[in-house]
């Protein structure tokens, strides 16, 4: 099945804001997004969704609790986060990755990356290799990862590349577990409350998971990708359904708020 669309109506828009802005849909009013080192996408997907549907929000990035929509922009930061939102404070108490301060993780919605990751959304920032002593290839580490997918009520798998080497049939190590052996009841059984990843987001695709047993499926392409491009760059047999849509593009709106208020500096626009 082919579902390319022409390339000229993909021009106006970067596959980094398309993946943004899907994020941003899925967000919910009152929820509490935290957004960790290094992800661009998703810390563009929670200011978009705080200021186009989510006042009630609140954003944390690298502990540090926020919200923008009294800012005229506030650009991406290229790393960390931007510090004119405690300007004017006498003092300043960065108590927003306390764990033990959370009161209702079921409100709480955070995004994760990986150098691997298998069918099930099992996820590995470790590193590559058998022996941990002597990896080939040594990842940013797991930090706060695992207990937050432990606890959060939802988590989305956000990536830069969708490759053969990043998604394989079985994760070297496993930094956050998604849903383990594909059991649908494999988090409550090692005792993990939180509801587990929802989607994973990639520049060529979004997926979600089967009910039962629990692996990636196809959900939908972004403009100028076909499935056979997908699977191609999937090592391992990817659940395919009959139909594949493909992914919305931004509304002007969207675009709007997205270029001019969240990212000014055109950091989701920039050649990789």
């Amino acid at each position: 099945m082919n579902t390319e669309i022409p390339v000229e109506q993909t021009q106006s828009c970067s596959v980094q804001e398309i993946m943004a802005v899907f994020l941003a849909r899925d967000l919910v009013d009152g929820e509490q997004l935290q957004v960790g080192v290094g992800l661009p996408v998703p810390e563009a997907a929670v200011r978009l969704a705080h200021l186009m549907h989510g006042p009630n929000m609140e954003l944390i990035f690298l502990g540090a609790r926020m919200n923008v929509a009294h800012l005229d922009s506030i650009p991406l930061p290229q790393f960390g986060w931007d510090r004119r939102v405690v300007r004017w404070a006498e003092s300043y108490s960065d108590t927003g990755h306390r764990f033990d301060h959370v009161n209702d993780w079921a409100k709480r919605v955070f995004f994760v990356g990986g150098i691997q990751v298998d069918p099930q959304g099992n996820t590995n920032l470790i590193g590559i290799g058998e022996d941990h002593r002597r990896l080939k290839f040594r990842g940013p580490g797991s930090v706060g990862t695992p207990t937050l997918t432990t606890h959060v009520g939802r988590y989305y798998i956000v990536l830069n590349t969708h490759t053969a080497r990043t998604f394989v049939p079985k994760c070297d190590f496993i930094s956050t577990v998604g849903w383990g052996d594909g059991d649908p009841n494999a988090r409550s059984k090692l005792g993990l409350p939180g509801g587990g990843p929802r989607y994973c987001v990639t520049p060529l695709c979004v997926m979600d998971f089967t009910e039962s047993p629990k692996r990636l499926r196809l959900r939908s392409v972004h403009p100028g990708v076909c499935v056979d491009e997908v699977r191609d760059h999937t090592g391992f047999d990817l659940v395919i359904p009959d139909e594949v849509p493909i992914t919305a593009l931004p509304t002007p709106a969207e675009l709007t708020v997205l270029r001019e208020r969240v990212d000014p500096g055109g950091l989701l626009r920039s050649p990789n």
